[in-house]
């Protein structure tokens, strides 16, 4: 009984070394050639660890180009995004959360199909309507088409639910509207969700190269991934250690972010049971 147990303890501790090596060994290659020097980057066996590091590569990439102009939209269509949709997602996530009306269901379905359809399958239309309105290389062609989530309001809406309704009952009988109960009430018992949802939006959207490289043709408002697409054109493809300090310039930002986020995190994902 305690070989069979053992054994599978061990099966088990295996498949989660797997897994995550899956996950850490691209990471880890990353930042090693992020500080070789070019001659290692290129060699057979690959080196792990650099004899010299070669802590300019991150100077080179970041001389490179305008990247604290890339940084600067990265952080602007970012945030951007993110104001917006939480302004749009709270509302619908609450209303389909806590109220009954017809077409209720109809709505929340269409919403949730939308999960389906991939931004590169309606770009163009997009484009085109973005260009008659003159908005083609600003920022607010990359912000708009993302003013809004589906996964967002899905998300709170399953947040929502779980209030106890004689919490908003209490509320009403204190005379407090539905935006008070709403931004007073809904929203600070829900933070774990939204800084989840935030942390999902911000990674997206920072790392989105698609979008940015479709509605713009000059430098004036793209951001840090197309920027990183630059290095390698500089470079004709072959300083993989420039390009790789670049790559860490771009993900900085997100560790950071992960980094003071991730006990709301987890909290979110016990509170909605997903865990």
């Amino acid at each position: 009984m305690n070989v069979k147990r053992i054994s599978v303890r061990t099966i088990h501790s295996a498949g989660l070394l797997l897994l995550l090596s899956a996950f850490a060994i691209p990471f880890v290659w990353m930042v090693s050639t992020s500080v070789k020097s070019l001659s290692e980057t290129n060699v057979f066996p690959p080196v792990w660890i650099p004899k010299d590091f070669q802590w300019g590569n991150f100077a080179d990439a970041w001389n490179s180009g305008p990247f604290l102009h890339f940084l600067t939209n990265s952080v602007v269509v970012s945030i951007g995004i993110l104001v917006l949709q939480f302004l749009t997602i709270i509302p619908a996530a609450y209303a389909f959360a806590r109220y009954r009306f017809r077409g209720d269901g109809f709505l929340f379905g269409l919403t949730m199909v939308t999960l389906m359809i991939p931004s590169q399958l309606i770009f163009l239309p997009v484009y085109l309507m973005l260009s008659k309105w003159g908005l083609i290389n600003t920022q607010l062609a990359l912000i708009l088409p993302f003013a809004t989530s589906a996964f967002g309001i899905f998300l709170l809406r399953q947040t929502f639910r779980q209030v106890p309704e004689e919490l908003l009952e209490a509320a009403r009988l204190d005379q407090a509207g539905e935006w008070k109960m709403i931004w007073k009430l809904m929203v600070p018992m829900a933070k774990p969700t939204l800084v989840t949802f935030a942390l999902f939006s911000f990674i997206a959207h920072w790392n989105d190269y698609f979008w940015p490289l479709v509605m713009t043709t000059s430098n004036e408002a793209r951001t840090l991934p197309i920027g990183i697409y630059m290095i390698r054109e500089v470079e004709g493809g072959t300083a993989w250690n420039v390009v790789m300090a670049g790559n860490m310039i771009l993900v900085i930002p997100i560790l950071i972010v992960f980094f003071f986020a991730q006990r709301q995190i987890i909290q979110a994902f016990v509170y909605s049971g997903v865990k």
